[in-house]
């Protein structure tokens, strides 16, 4: 499906959720019908990888010049690998260990990531906007869109879908997921909730049917 464009104004919606719960999945699907998706996630991981990732991207590259010495004053060259570049592994190491220096992490990386997504934002011809971040609200990030979704799913499947795609151990993985704003929280606050407890196709019904309710009453 081509990308919804008009002169109309931008819906900007929020996609979240609890780790491993499936935003990705349902992020896909919004993209595949249409909507243009901004991934939090791969903003950090190009603010924080190597420099190579951010070839493409010359001005990004000077975000993540000050944000890579911001990290190294506050955790010391022993999260470096031997290329002086920023070892995310060592880094989650630390942070999803201590809850204090994750927030510090969060305090000097979120500001430049919402500048970003703001940025990509104003730039962007789509009348709909998805940003998939799974700290939307705890980095206030869901003040600047207009509807909020989140994607549930239970315990048991959290630990399921991520084993299957990291090499976590469960208590690794509920560490990870205590780091995050509870579930519940999240699902008070939703405008939307997708059900990713079944199957692919049961959530990409869902979302279509959002997609319609949304485009319906804009």
């Amino acid at each position: 499906m081509s990308t919804i464009n008009t002169k109309e104004p931008k819906l900007i919606i929020g996609l979240t959720g609890g780790f491993g719960t499936g935003k990705t999945t349902a992020a896909g699907f919004f993209k595949a019908l249409g909507a243009k998706v901004i991934d939090a996630d791969k903003i950090a991981h190009d603010l924080i990888g190597p420099a190579r990732a951010l070839s493409s991207r010359a001005k990004r590259g000077i975000y993540r010049e000050s944000v890579y010495k911001r990290i190294i004053s506050v955790f010391g060259e022993t999260i470096l690998d031997k290329n002086s570049a920023i070892d995310r592994g060592k880094l989650s190491e630390i942070v999803f260990s201590n809850q204090e220096l994750l927030k510090r992490l969060n305090s000097i990386v979120h500001p430049w990531i919402i500048k970003i997504i703001q940025e990509e934002i104003a730039k962007s011809p789509s009348r709909l906007i998805v940003v998939d971040a799974p700290l939307l609200i705890e980095s206030g990030l869901n003040k600047i869109t207009g509807v909020l979704i989140v994607v549930k799913a239970s315990r048991d499947k959290q630990i399921e879908r991520i084993q299957k795609k990291f090499s976590l151990s469960k208590r690794s993985i509920l560490r990870r997921i205590k780091c995050q704003a509870p579930l519940r929280d999240k699902l008070r606050l939703a405008d939307f909730v997708i059900d990713n407890n079944g199957t692919a196709e049961k959530t990409k019904r869902q979302v279509k049917e959002i997609m319609r309710r949304l485009l319906w009453k804009s």
